[in-house]
Protein backbone atom coordinates (compact mmCIF):
# COMPACT_ATOMS: atom_id res chain seq x y z
CA UNK A 1 0.00 0.00 0.00
CA UNK A 2 1.19 3.30 -0.97
CA UNK A 3 0.69 6.70 1.00
CA UNK A 4 -0.67 9.47 -1.13
CA UNK A 5 2.57 11.75 -0.21
CA UNK A 6 4.66 8.56 -1.71
CA UNK A 7 2.17 9.03 -4.39
CA UNK A 8 2.34 12.69 -4.63
CA UNK A 9 6.42 12.39 -5.01
CA UNK A 10 6.43 9.67 -7.52
CA UNK A 11 8.14 10.92 -10.93
CA UNK A 12 5.09 12.02 -13.44
CA UNK A 13 5.07 10.24 -16.12
CA UNK A 14 2.18 12.34 -17.91
CA UNK A 15 2.66 16.33 -17.98
CA UNK A 16 0.74 18.58 -17.25
CA UNK A 17 -1.28 21.37 -19.76
CA UNK A 18 -3.05 18.86 -21.94
CA UNK A 19 -6.12 19.66 -23.14
CA UNK A 20 -8.93 17.63 -21.14
CA UNK A 21 -11.90 18.82 -20.07
CA UNK A 22 -12.53 20.32 -16.68
CA UNK A 23 -13.36 17.75 -14.12
CA UNK A 24 -12.47 14.57 -16.50
CA UNK A 25 -11.20 11.82 -14.26
CA UNK A 26 -9.09 10.08 -17.01
CA UNK A 27 -5.54 12.21 -16.27
CA UNK A 28 -6.37 11.20 -12.71
CA UNK A 29 -6.57 7.45 -14.02
CA UNK A 30 -3.28 7.53 -16.32
CA UNK A 31 -1.36 9.13 -13.54
CA UNK A 32 -2.15 6.52 -10.86
CA UNK A 33 -1.98 3.62 -13.14
CA UNK A 34 1.30 4.47 -14.18
CA UNK A 35 2.79 5.44 -10.73
CA UNK A 36 2.13 1.86 -9.85
CA UNK A 37 5.73 0.23 -11.59
CA UNK A 38 8.78 1.97 -11.87
CA UNK A 39 9.79 -0.14 -15.07
CA UNK A 40 10.06 1.98 -18.11
CA UNK A 41 6.24 2.04 -19.96
CA UNK A 42 5.41 1.93 -23.39
CA UNK A 43 2.10 3.06 -23.79
CA UNK A 44 -0.98 2.48 -26.93
CA UNK A 45 -3.39 5.04 -27.14
CA UNK A 46 -6.86 3.97 -29.02
CA UNK A 47 -8.21 6.92 -30.71
CA UNK A 48 -10.39 8.99 -28.11
CA UNK A 49 -10.50 12.07 -25.15
CA UNK A 50 -7.69 10.91 -23.57
CA UNK A 51 -5.48 10.67 -27.45
CA UNK A 52 -6.83 13.78 -28.75
CA UNK A 53 -6.69 16.08 -25.43
CA UNK A 54 -2.47 14.80 -24.94
CA UNK A 55 -1.56 14.55 -28.47
CA UNK A 56 -2.41 17.66 -30.16
CA UNK A 57 0.41 18.28 -32.71
CA UNK A 58 3.07 19.32 -32.43
CA UNK A 59 2.66 18.89 -28.55
CA UNK A 60 2.34 15.69 -26.34
CA UNK A 61 2.07 15.50 -22.53
CA UNK A 62 3.60 11.56 -22.87
CA UNK A 63 7.11 11.56 -20.85
CA UNK A 64 7.33 7.72 -21.94
CA UNK A 65 7.20 5.81 -25.28
CA UNK A 66 3.76 6.33 -26.71
CA UNK A 67 1.95 5.06 -29.73
CA UNK A 68 -1.32 6.64 -31.20
CA UNK A 69 -3.45 4.48 -33.66
CA UNK A 70 -6.74 3.59 -34.78
CA UNK A 71 -9.76 3.34 -32.50
CA UNK A 72 -9.96 -0.46 -33.25
CA UNK A 73 -6.43 -1.95 -32.61
CA UNK A 74 -4.71 -0.54 -29.16
CA UNK A 75 -3.83 -3.84 -28.03
CA UNK A 76 -3.37 -5.38 -31.49
CA UNK A 77 -0.18 -2.68 -32.03
CA UNK A 78 0.76 -3.17 -28.32
CA UNK A 79 0.83 -6.63 -28.87
CA UNK A 80 2.83 -6.70 -31.76
CA UNK A 81 5.62 -4.27 -29.53
CA UNK A 82 5.43 -6.52 -26.78
CA UNK A 83 6.33 -9.59 -29.38
CA UNK A 84 9.11 -7.94 -30.66
CA UNK A 85 10.63 -6.90 -27.16
CA UNK A 86 10.46 -10.77 -26.34
CA UNK A 87 12.46 -11.67 -29.24
CA UNK A 88 15.00 -8.83 -28.73
CA UNK A 89 15.41 -9.64 -25.26
CA UNK A 90 15.47 -13.72 -25.85
CA UNK A 91 18.31 -12.80 -28.00
CA UNK A 92 19.97 -10.25 -25.44
CA UNK A 93 19.82 -6.76 -27.02
CA UNK A 94 17.44 -6.15 -24.44
CA UNK A 95 18.18 -6.41 -21.26
CA UNK A 96 15.83 -4.28 -19.25
CA UNK A 97 12.40 -5.64 -18.13
CA UNK A 98 10.02 -2.97 -20.34
CA UNK A 99 6.05 -2.89 -19.45
CA UNK A 100 3.26 -2.21 -22.11
CA UNK A 101 0.25 -0.30 -21.23
CA UNK A 102 -2.93 0.11 -23.20
CA UNK A 103 -5.26 2.89 -22.49
CA UNK A 104 -8.82 3.13 -24.34
CA UNK A 105 -12.29 4.61 -23.72
CA UNK A 106 -15.42 2.74 -23.72
CA UNK A 107 -16.04 2.99 -27.20
CA UNK A 108 -12.72 1.72 -28.26
CA UNK A 109 -12.54 -1.12 -25.80
CA UNK A 110 -16.50 -1.96 -25.65
CA UNK A 111 -17.23 -1.66 -28.89
CA UNK A 112 -14.79 -0.93 -31.64
CA UNK A 113 -11.77 -2.27 -30.13
CA UNK A 114 -13.49 -5.53 -28.55
CA UNK A 115 -12.16 -8.05 -31.53
CA UNK A 116 -8.60 -6.32 -31.33
CA UNK A 117 -8.54 -6.91 -27.22
CA UNK A 118 -10.15 -10.54 -27.55
CA UNK A 119 -7.54 -11.68 -29.43
CA UNK A 120 -4.64 -10.11 -27.32
CA UNK A 121 -6.05 -11.65 -24.02
CA UNK A 122 -6.18 -15.14 -25.91
CA UNK A 123 -2.81 -15.39 -27.33
CA UNK A 124 -1.19 -14.49 -23.96
CA UNK A 125 0.61 -11.28 -24.47
CA UNK A 126 2.15 -9.57 -21.20
CA UNK A 127 0.34 -6.56 -21.31
CA UNK A 128 -2.18 -4.08 -19.59
CA UNK A 129 -4.75 -2.98 -20.65
CA UNK A 130 -6.77 0.08 -18.65
CA UNK A 131 -10.70 1.01 -20.04
CA UNK A 132 -11.54 4.83 -18.99
CA UNK A 133 -15.13 3.91 -18.87
CA UNK A 134 -16.71 7.03 -19.47
CA UNK A 135 -19.95 5.56 -20.85
CA UNK A 136 -20.32 7.05 -24.18
CA UNK A 137 -18.42 7.94 -27.60
CA UNK A 138 -17.79 11.59 -25.86
CA UNK A 139 -15.04 12.45 -28.26
CA UNK A 140 -17.51 12.43 -30.91
CA UNK A 141 -20.43 14.19 -29.73
CA UNK A 142 -21.53 11.94 -26.97
CA UNK A 143 -23.08 8.89 -28.75
CA UNK A 144 -24.13 6.14 -27.37
CA UNK A 145 -21.61 2.92 -26.62
CA UNK A 146 -22.02 -0.54 -25.17
CA UNK A 147 -20.82 1.23 -22.27
CA UNK A 148 -23.90 3.20 -21.66
CA UNK A 149 -26.28 2.82 -19.21
CA UNK A 150 -29.92 1.56 -19.07
CA UNK A 151 -32.08 5.03 -19.72
CA UNK A 152 -29.25 7.55 -20.19
CA UNK A 153 -29.82 10.31 -22.69
CA UNK A 154 -27.03 10.92 -25.59
CA UNK A 155 -27.02 12.35 -28.68
CA UNK A 156 -28.25 8.73 -30.91
CA UNK A 157 -30.19 7.70 -27.61
CA UNK A 158 -31.87 10.56 -26.70
CA UNK A 159 -34.53 11.44 -24.01
CA UNK A 160 -38.03 12.52 -25.60
CA UNK A 161 -41.76 10.92 -26.99
CA UNK A 162 -40.43 7.97 -28.58
CA UNK A 163 -37.72 6.87 -26.40
CA UNK A 164 -36.92 7.29 -22.79
CA UNK A 165 -32.97 7.15 -23.26
CA UNK A 166 -30.93 4.05 -24.54
CA UNK A 167 -33.04 1.28 -24.11
CA UNK A 168 -30.82 -1.41 -23.43
CA UNK A 169 -28.64 -2.61 -20.22
CA UNK A 170 -24.83 -1.75 -20.54
CA UNK A 171 -22.70 -4.89 -21.23
CA UNK A 172 -20.87 -6.38 -18.50
CA UNK A 173 -17.11 -5.76 -20.15
CA UNK A 174 -15.30 -6.83 -17.24
CA UNK A 175 -16.98 -10.81 -16.84
CA UNK A 176 -16.69 -10.91 -20.85
CA UNK A 177 -12.71 -10.29 -20.29
CA UNK A 178 -12.74 -12.92 -17.42
CA UNK A 179 -14.13 -15.04 -19.53
CA UNK A 180 -10.47 -14.96 -21.67
CA UNK A 181 -9.10 -16.51 -18.14
CA UNK A 182 -6.68 -13.99 -18.27
CA UNK A 183 -4.41 -14.03 -14.95
CA UNK A 184 -5.42 -10.23 -14.08
CA UNK A 185 -9.18 -8.20 -14.04
CA UNK A 186 -10.30 -5.84 -11.84
CA UNK A 187 -13.03 -3.00 -11.87
CA UNK A 188 -12.52 0.15 -10.24
CA UNK A 189 -13.31 3.74 -9.69
CA UNK A 190 -11.14 7.22 -10.23
CA UNK A 191 -12.77 8.17 -6.64
CA UNK A 192 -10.50 5.39 -4.71
CA UNK A 193 -7.17 6.21 -5.85
CA UNK A 194 -5.28 3.87 -3.26
CA UNK A 195 -7.37 0.49 -4.73
CA UNK A 196 -6.46 1.74 -8.37
CA UNK A 197 -3.09 1.79 -7.43
CA UNK A 198 -2.90 -1.35 -5.79
CA UNK A 199 -5.00 -3.08 -8.66
CA UNK A 200 -2.73 -1.52 -11.30
CA UNK A 201 0.45 -3.07 -9.39
CA UNK A 202 -1.43 -6.38 -9.32
CA UNK A 203 -2.14 -5.87 -12.95
CA UNK A 204 1.93 -4.72 -13.67
CA UNK A 205 2.96 -8.13 -11.54
CA UNK A 206 0.74 -10.95 -13.62
CA UNK A 207 2.60 -13.34 -15.90
CA UNK A 208 0.22 -12.66 -18.90
CA UNK A 209 -2.18 -10.39 -20.00
CA UNK A 210 -4.57 -7.86 -17.47
CA UNK A 211 -6.87 -5.89 -17.39
CA UNK A 212 -8.93 -2.52 -15.25
CA UNK A 213 -11.87 -1.05 -16.10
CA UNK A 214 -12.06 2.23 -14.41
CA UNK A 215 -15.19 4.40 -13.92
CA UNK A 216 -14.48 8.00 -15.19
CA UNK A 217 -17.12 10.10 -14.92
CA UNK A 218 -17.95 12.76 -17.96
CA UNK A 219 -19.07 16.26 -16.80
CA UNK A 220 -19.71 16.78 -20.61
CA UNK A 221 -21.87 13.84 -21.37
CA UNK A 222 -23.04 13.14 -17.81
CA UNK A 223 -24.33 16.52 -17.75
CA UNK A 224 -22.56 17.03 -14.35
CA UNK A 225 -20.89 20.42 -12.75
CA UNK A 226 -16.98 19.70 -13.49
CA UNK A 227 -16.42 19.65 -9.71
CA UNK A 228 -18.39 16.38 -8.99
CA UNK A 229 -16.34 14.41 -10.78
CA UNK A 230 -14.93 12.22 -8.10
CA UNK A 231 -18.20 12.72 -5.46
CA UNK A 232 -19.77 11.05 -8.84
CA UNK A 233 -17.70 8.18 -8.74
CA UNK A 234 -18.13 7.21 -5.12
CA UNK A 235 -22.12 7.44 -4.99
CA UNK A 236 -21.50 5.07 -8.73
CA UNK A 237 -19.62 2.64 -6.34
CA UNK A 238 -21.61 3.18 -2.92
CA UNK A 239 -25.09 2.32 -4.82
CA UNK A 240 -23.86 -0.62 -6.49
CA UNK A 241 -24.06 0.69 -9.72
CA UNK A 242 -20.21 0.14 -10.22
CA UNK A 243 -18.59 -2.58 -7.76
CA UNK A 244 -15.11 -2.66 -6.83
CA UNK A 245 -13.61 -6.22 -7.30
CA UNK A 246 -10.96 -8.16 -8.74
CA UNK A 247 -10.75 -11.22 -10.09
CA UNK A 248 -7.02 -13.41 -9.47
CA UNK A 249 -6.21 -16.38 -11.15
CA UNK A 250 -9.91 -17.05 -11.06
CA UNK A 251 -10.99 -16.19 -7.89
CA UNK A 252 -13.31 -12.97 -7.14
CA UNK A 253 -12.72 -10.56 -4.54
CA UNK A 254 -14.54 -7.92 -3.61
CA UNK A 255 -12.78 -5.01 -2.45
CA UNK A 256 -15.19 -2.69 -1.02
CA UNK A 257 -19.08 -3.22 0.56
CA UNK A 258 -20.95 -0.26 1.54
CA UNK A 259 -22.04 -0.49 5.12
CA UNK A 260 -25.69 0.03 3.74
CA UNK A 261 -25.98 0.47 0.01
CA UNK A 262 -27.31 4.19 -1.20
CA UNK A 263 -30.79 3.76 -3.40
CA UNK A 264 -29.66 4.13 -7.09
CA UNK A 265 -32.12 7.35 -7.30
CA UNK A 266 -29.42 9.57 -5.55
CA UNK A 267 -27.16 8.55 -8.28
CA UNK A 268 -29.36 9.32 -11.51
CA UNK A 269 -30.15 12.61 -9.48
CA UNK A 270 -26.89 14.25 -9.77
CA UNK A 271 -26.76 14.22 -13.47
CA UNK A 272 -28.70 15.89 -16.42
CA UNK A 273 -28.28 12.49 -18.89
CA UNK A 274 -30.72 11.27 -16.52
CA UNK A 275 -33.31 14.07 -16.06
CA UNK A 276 -36.25 12.81 -17.88
CA UNK A 277 -36.49 9.59 -15.55
CA UNK A 278 -37.86 11.80 -13.00
CA UNK A 279 -40.45 12.99 -14.89
CA UNK A 280 -44.26 11.93 -13.96
CA UNK A 281 -45.20 9.06 -15.73
CA UNK A 282 -41.64 7.37 -15.61
CA UNK A 283 -41.58 6.13 -11.99
CA UNK A 284 -41.52 2.38 -13.57
CA UNK A 285 -37.69 3.72 -14.82
CA UNK A 286 -36.12 4.31 -11.69
CA UNK A 287 -37.60 1.17 -10.55
CA UNK A 288 -36.24 -1.00 -13.54
CA UNK A 289 -33.09 0.19 -13.05
CA UNK A 290 -32.95 -0.44 -8.81
CA UNK A 291 -33.87 -4.02 -9.71
CA UNK A 292 -31.12 -4.56 -12.44
CA UNK A 293 -28.80 -3.07 -9.74
CA UNK A 294 -29.50 -5.64 -6.87
CA UNK A 295 -29.40 -8.31 -9.47
CA UNK A 296 -26.29 -7.47 -10.85
CA UNK A 297 -24.87 -6.80 -7.16
CA UNK A 298 -26.04 -10.12 -5.58
CA UNK A 299 -24.66 -11.49 -8.37
CA UNK A 300 -21.30 -10.14 -7.48
CA UNK A 301 -21.83 -10.89 -3.98
CA UNK A 302 -22.46 -14.52 -4.89
CA UNK A 303 -19.00 -14.87 -7.14
CA UNK A 304 -16.85 -13.55 -4.40
CA UNK A 305 -18.79 -15.68 -1.91
CA UNK A 306 -19.67 -12.59 0.08
CA UNK A 307 -23.51 -14.00 0.30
Amino acid sequence: MVSLKELAEKKQKLAPGHRTCAGCAAPIIVRTVMAATDNPIVVANATGCLEVTTTIYPFTSWKVPFIHNAFENAAATLSGVETAFRVLKKKGKIKKDIKFLAFGGDGGTYDIGLQSLSGTLERGHNIVYVCYDNEAYMNTGVQRSGATPYCASTTTAPAGKVMQGKQEFRKDFTKIVAAHNIPYVAQASVHNWNDLFNKAQKAFEADGPAFINVLSPCPLGWKFDPSKSIEIAKLAVDTGFWPLYEIENGVYKLNYKPAKKIPIIDFLKSQGRFRHVFKQGNEHLIKEIQQHIDIKWDEILRLCDEK
